[in-house]
């Protein structure tokens, strides 16, 4: 089926997931804007970019003119959670997920007509550490300066129902592609020391930014509302994460980071890389989405194509 040609506003469109997931979007026969804080200049890191706006997400609401005529927003800007926690950062963390959302739905709630659908991205740190547990979209909240981070995030992004617009909330994994995560896990690994960390048991949700831009547009296409987790049907426990990139990337894969170690390095951050995950993508799957690399090893294959050798 033909989807009509949107037009479509990105925050955090210069980003790793922001510029790939733009192209995507143009590709697809979408009119795509941005807002940014580059303003003009974001198109030079995202050229497939119609338009860009300036915009500080926690200085106050994006100008109206840069939602008018829009049919749908996709909310991806946030500061980055690598890199220690200390309380600026943290505080940086929750301030531009926080009220960078309650100042774009603000934004949203004076411009008429305003935008049908809101898909805001959200993170699976949502969850705790929830050891062999399947988590779906229905799951209990965690506990912790993220997972309260993260429900404050949504529950911004939900004000956005009241005005009428659909709200979809992306709990995203560790999102795999030619940057990000696999980028910051490449060079441990080419020097044969990418190892478990801690047990090396704890569960890692992950996704091939393909996916992820798939299932953005299955959400912008579709009637999906509410929590839709965005990873990998197969999640993997990290030490055979570590073992399936060192294999292919001809390296051994032993060398342990042990926990106590991690935290001592990195501080509250290690949480991240030492908490078990284990997520069920459902709703994306009732909702019919077919997933491109349900399984890791065709996914790194992929990102890392001739790079392996």
């Amino acid at each position: 089926m033909q989807v009509p040609s949107m037009r479509i506003l990105v925050t955090g469109a210069t980003g790793f997931l922001g510029s790939y997931l733009s192209t995507r979007l143009a590709q697809a026969g979408h009119t795509v804007e941005a807002l940014s804080r580059r303003g003009g200049g974001a198109i030079q890191f995202a050229p497939d970019l119609r338009r860009a706006t300036a915009w500080e997400p926690t200085a106050g609401p994006p100008p109206l003119e840069a939602l008018e005529g829009v049919d749908a927003v996709v909310h991806l800007a946030a500061e980055g959670l690598v890199g220690r926690w200390t309380e600026r950062k943290k505080r940086a963390i929750r301030e531009s997920r926080v009220d960078g959302t309650r100042n774009l739905v603000t934004a949203m709630a004076s411009v008429d007509p305003r935008p049908r659908t809101l898909i805001s991205m959200s993170a699976t740190g949502y969850y705790g550490d929830e050891g062999d547990e399947p988590l779906t979209e229905d799951s209990r909240p965690g506990r912790g300066f993220l997972a309260d981070t993260v429900g404050a995030w949504e529950r911004e992004a939900a004000r956005a129902e009241a005005l009428g617009v659909r709200v979809a909330l992306l709990r995203t994994g560790i999102v795999l592609g030619r940057g990000g995560a696999l980028r910051r896990l490449l060079p441990a690994a080419r020097l044969g020391l990418g190892g478990p960390m801690g047990s090396g048991r704890q569960w890692w949700s992950w996704i091939h930014i393909r996916d992820f831009a798939g299932l953005v547009q299955l959400a912008l296409e579709t009637d999906l509302s509410g929590p839709i987790l965005v990873a990998s049907p197969a999640p993997v426990r990290q030490r055979d994460l570590a073992r399936t990139l060192g294999r292919l990337l001809h390296r051994p894969a032993w060398t342990p980071a042990p926990a106590w170690a991690l935290r001592l390095a990195l501080g509250e951050v290690s949480s991240e890389l030492l908490w078990s995950r284990r997520v069920a993508p459902r709703r994306a799957q009732e909702g019919g989405y077919g997933f491109l690399f349900p399984e890791l090893e065709p996914a790194l294959r992929d990102l890392l194509g001739e790079r392996a050798d």
